[in-house]
């Protein structure tokens, strides 16, 4: 078996680590933060993210799952805050189905610790990688009281986020493409606090969303009854974070936009003002992979912006797909890897975009009556017809459907939401035989184009 260098010990790269040893490799973890389990990493960045079905499907194989739901909360739907404190609820579905809001932080904890259970893994925390040898391959660290030591292995695997130290040495390569986009807009985060023993002061299995255009507010529930809130807002601009100098600029602008919120952050001065905003971007590039001796997984091959809750689940699926590549390659890492890539690279790129085009939706759609008819369009034709439709959003969260193919299928039936959505009073027509019969007769002529395609 072959000696696993991974850089990068965080949710991908303590994953990533986990499926190698179960293959029976020897892996060492190195990152540049201190163990996520220690009272020093506590203070670190701790945004929630949220697991859904796809991301629990890889946990599970590295017996992680029921760990990560033990520290997560389940979410089955969204709460929508208008400016005027009015509230509507928008399940995912009409079945319960849920995504899961947990720390960052709290979740790294619990990945390492399952990982290093395993007697061939080995972590080195507080190394930061200076510089990747690709066809070593090899990386050089710098350990925390300066000491520079040098670590191989026989494959590297770079898990070493956005700001990928791995991916950037790829970069020096012949036709290495490499693409960044950033968005114009950032977030802070801000903590609105439990109430009395450990209550939640707002509904606590829900995400909730107080969308205003060009900014919002959104909330994630943890354990302990508090919200990690995200403010989103432009950088620059009227309403922006330039705009906001002073502690009055941020209390107007929680008084006019986010009244309903404002008495719930006590601490939101201070919270605001302790922490800079935080840039989203996105990230692609091409060859993932280097020879038969290095390959990228998570964010270093694909950053994406947070919207969709799905860069924590990609990255999981990445470890998992890369796993099976290699398993089935019997001991041909080049065409593991070849394999891994080709089969990542255009799911990755279709979460990109839907990430993108999410962001968009929550922050201007999310509370319009078009945007909730469409939804409740959404559920009435996965309740009517659940084996042969299924919402874009279900296909992301509540199934392991690949990205590409999820985007290519809510292409074709987005023509059948416009149609129903265009009738007059269709909420009371839904019932009814001509409704029924024209979305049989839709998914008929779509139930067709599959079988041709099929052929």
């Amino acid at each position: 078996m072959d000696k696993i260098l991974v850089v990068g010990a965080g949710l991908v790269g303590s994953v990533i680590s986990g499926f190698m040893a179960d293959l029976g490799h020897e892996v060492e973890v190195c990152d540049r933060h201190p163990d996520p389990r220690s009272a020093r990493a506590a203070g670190g960045r701790s945004i929630n993210l949220t697991i859904c079905e796809r991301g629990f499907a890889a946990l599970a194989r590295i017996g992680a799952a029921d760990a990560v739901r033990a520290v997560a909360v389940p979410c089955r739907g969204r709460i929508v805050h208008g400016v005027d404190g009015r509230t509507s609820s928008q399940p995912y579905d009409n079945q319960g189905s849920a995504i899961w809001s947990v720390s960052r932080n709290e979740l790294n904890a619990v990945l390492i610790d399952r990982v290093l259970s395993r007697g061939n893994v080995v972590a080195r925390f507080d190394e930061r990688c200076l510089e990747v040898d690709l066809d070593a391959p090899a990386a050089t660290f710098e350990r925390a009281d300066g000491e520079v030591v040098r670590r191989s292995g026989n494959r590297l695997l770079g898990a070493d986020g956005a700001r990928s130290t791995v991916r950037l040495r790829m970069q020096m390569v012949p036709r290495f493409d490499y693409q960044q986009e950033f968005l114009d807009q950032g977030y802070r985060e801000l903590r609105l606090p439990a109430a009395a023993h450990g209550a939640w002061r707002i509904e606590g299995h829900a995400i909730h969303v107080w969308p205003r255009g060009r900014y919002m507010l959104i909330g994630f529930p943890n354990r302990d009854g508090s919200f990690t809130l995200s403010l989103h807002m432009p950088f620059e601009g009227e309403i922006s974070f330039a705009a906001i100098e002073t502690p009055r600029d941020l209390l107007a602008l929680f008084e006019t936009s986010f009244p309903d919120a404002l008495p719930l952050v006590p601490n939101l001065v201070e919270d605001f003002f302790s922490r800079a905003e935080t840039t989203m971007v996105t990230v692609r590039c091409a060859p993932w992979i280097w020879d038969d001796k290095v390959a990228l997984v998570g964010d270093s091959a694909h950053a994406i912006v947070p919207s969709y809750g799905q860069g924590a689940n990609c990255g999981f699926e990445d470890c998992s797909v890369l796993a099976d590549c290699v398993a089935e390659s019997r001991g041909d890492w080049r065409r593991a890897f070849e394999r891994y890539q080709r089969l990542r690279k255009p799911n990755a790129d279709a979460i990109a975009d839907l990430a993108l085009e999410h962001f968009h939706e929550l922050r201007d759609l999310l509370g319009t009556p078009e945007f909730l008819l469409r939804k409740e369009i959404e559920r009435w034709l996965e309740d009517a017809h659940p084996e042969r439709y299924r919402s874009l959003y279900s296909l992301i969260s509540f199934s392991q459907v690949p990205y590409a193919e999820a985007l290519r299928q809510d292409k074709k039936q987005r023509g059948l939401v416009d149609r129903l959505a265009s009738i007059p009073q269709v909420r009371q027509r839904l019932e009814g035989a001509e409704v029924r019969s024209l979305v049989t007769a839709h998914l008929e002529v779509l139930s067709g184009q599959e079988l041709q395609l099929a052929h």
